[in-house]
This record gives C-alpha cells, structure tokens and sequence, in this order.
C-alpha cells in the first residue's frame, strides 16, 4: 500500500513541464541524459536534476553502462500506477510532445543505422558460425514449447532474465508471454543493436542492460525463467555463470541453457573465440545440481554437423536466498 508521503512526492515530481515532457519521451524509449538533451533542446546540468528527481521518486529507473546511463519508466510501484494512469492523458497532438516526438525519432533511427553497421561488420564471421548450427527454428521451437511446458501459467511469466542477451533475439521471441524482459551483456555494440530492434517492434516491456554474466546485478529470488542461450561456450567458468543465473530465480523458476553438445570442430576456438567445444548432458547437469537446481531435463537437436542441446533445470521450492559462486569441480 502506498503511503500519502509517497504518493504526493510522485505527484510532486511529475506535476512539472520538463518533467512531464521527459516521462512521455521516455515511454516510447530509454535514452541517456545527452539524447534527452537533444530532444528537450536543454542543458545537461538541467536534465540531470529532473532526472535525479524522478528517479527518487520512483518514477523513472536508471541503468549505468559503463560511462552512460540509460532511463527508462518505472517497471512496478507507485511510479509505475501513476504513469499508467498519467501517460494515456498527454495528447500525441500537442505541438510540443509532437517536436519531442519527433526528435526522439531521430535519434532512434541513428541508434538503427549504426546497429545495422556493426552488425555488417561482423555478419561474415556470424554466418560462418551460423552454418555450424542447427536451424534457428527448429531450436527456438523447442525453447517455446520447454516454456509452455514448464509453467504453470500457460507458458506465461512474469520477469525472465536473457543472460548475454546479444541482438535481443531471446527477449524478442517471448516477448509475448512474458510480463517483464531483461537482457544483459558485455558487449555495448551488441546492446545497441538489441535495444534497436526491441524499440522497431515496440516491445516497451523488454529492456537490456550492461553487466557481467558472473556478476549480474539482479537480486536474488526475482525472475521465473532465467536464459543462457549460447552463452556458455564462451565462458572460462560455465559452472560459476550457472550458479549465479540460478541465484536470481524464484522457487520453482526455471534456468533455460542452449549450447553445443560436444564436438570436434577446433576451428570454432581461433575462428569464433569459443572456450569450450560443447558440453555433455552429464555436465551440465552437474552443475545445475550444485547450484541448487533440480530435475534437468534434456532435449537434443542435431543436424549434419552439430549436436544442439536444451537442458531445463529448476528451481527447488525452499531455495535460499543467495547460493554461493563457487566454480562447481
């Protein structure tokens, strides 16, 4: 239940020009402080004070990446009913949320336009790496029908985590049975390019942020479905990566893994900067175990070359808060 306290303070903070015109920006997209400079057409020193302010109370969250943060809409709360009740209000005819608007669409379409550059950059190596893969389809099926098997909402879930989320394709193919996304990686062009395409479909409930798979930054016991897609290979520490994904899931949430079974082709090593040549089943869920996971389940999908392999672990139901990293021997 919200205190009076809090909701006047919430009131306070939107019941202001600048203020108002950045919560309406900020519904269509996340952006730093220097591209709502450019859309309000005003000083940092000013922007970062509003910001501050809504963001204490509970209006708007900030996610740092690295020299950069990124804002966005409060997810839950009091900020998050005030909006919901707030936004819907403002008029898309108003000749000033019109200018927003359409400054906001510039700088989306920059966003897009360097994406698509470093994904050209890269795209011989990827589709080198893609022929040694079982068909995308056929591995994103068998991710859907594991998430409508394993949940007892009708394949839906609140909140899941997409571990080293990369374009954001994880985020995107549950976009709709999921209440809540979260994407996270290292790597900041990858991140460009996710929040890109989760903006063009319009998915508003996904957002990605910078971290570390070892060291995630999400609190303990808050996710249903947590995801490693691929992720795994590239790792110095698969089984430590495993134990923090599983730290974050709720008693009975599911930790989601697609990778290599294992195999032979060493060029992946020099070629693809792949640590690992695949995984047994026996591994895998050897780790899970440590981590605290039970009942791995195990799906095979194989073509010429390569075994790809979906292992399903979950949550026990009186898990602790917080397990221990270490790397499972």
């Amino acid at each position: 239940m919200t205190s009076t306290a809090e909701l006047l303070e919430a009131l306070k903070a939107a019941g202001e020009p600048t203020r108002l015109r950045i919560l309406a920006v900020l519904a269509d997209s996340e952006l730093t402080v220097s591209e709502l400079c450019r859309v309000l057409g005003q000083s940092q020193p000013r922007v970062s004070r509003h910001l501050r302010l809504l963001c204490e109370a509970g209006l708007l969250e900030r996610n740092a990446q690295g020299t950069h943060a990124y804002y966005r809409p409060a997810r839950r709360g009091t900020g998050r009913q005030l909006l919901d009740a707030l936004l819907p209000l403002l008029s898309l005819d108003d000749e000033q949320v019109a200018r927003d608007r359409s400054r906001l669409g510039d700088i989306r379409a920059e966003r897009a336009e360097a994406a698509a550059e470093y994904f050209e950059r890269i795209a011989d190596d990827w589709d080198g790496m893609r022929k040694l893969h079982v068909a995308d389809v056929e591995v994103e099926a068998a991710m859907v029908a594991s998430l409508d098997h394993h949940t007892d909402r009708g394949g839906r879930v609140e909140d899941l985590l997409d571990i080293g989320t990369g374009t954001g394709r994880v985020l995107e193919l549950f976009a709709s049975r999921i209440g809540h996304g979260l994407g996270i990686d290292l790597s900041k062009q990858m991140l460009n390019l996710a929040r890109s395409r989760l903006e063009a479909q319009g998915l508003v409930h996904c957002a990605v942020r910078h971290g570390n798979v070892y060291d995630l930054n999400v609190d303990s016991g808050s996710v249903d479905v947590a995801v490693l897609h691929h992720v795994l290979h590239f790792l110095d520490d698969p089984a430590r990566a495993i134990a923090e994904a599983a730290r974050t899931l709720r008693p009975g949430g599911q930790l989601m893994i697609v990778d290599f079974g294992p195999h032979s082709h060493e060029q992946v090593r020099t070629e693809f900067a792949h640590r690992w040549l695949g995984f047994a089943d026996e591994e895998i869920a050897s780790w899970s175990l440590d981590a605290g996971l039970l009942n791995t389940q195990v799906t095979h999908l194989e073509n010429e070359t390569m075994t790809v392999t979906l292992w399903v672990a979950t949550q026990h139901a009186d898990a602790p808060a917080v397990y221990p990293l270490e790397a499972a021997s």
